[in-house]
């Protein structure tokens, strides 16, 4: 697998990682502490990578609650 197959899968994991989190977020109200890091700019990237998986998480809650091949209890 060359540097872009490497690059896309980790992408991927990274997305899934993420929207996992966001899943917790929802579910229990658990989220990562992200004061414990000291760089300001870790910590501003590590806010928008949660964003990101939830998102993540709301186009597929949307998606899948808009379709057919699943139902609400």
């Amino acid at each position: 697998m060359g540097f872009i197959g490497k690059a896309i899968h980790l992408s991927v994991d990274l997305v899934l990682v993420s929207t996992c989190l966001a899943g917790i977020k929802r579910n229990t109200g658990l989220t990562p502490k992200i004061e414990r890091f000291e760089n300001p700019t870790v910590r501003e990237y590590m806010v928008k990578y949660l964003n990101f998986g939830e998102s993540v998480y709301d186009y597929t809650v949307a998606t899948c609650g808009s379709s057919s091949n699943f139902t609400r209890k």
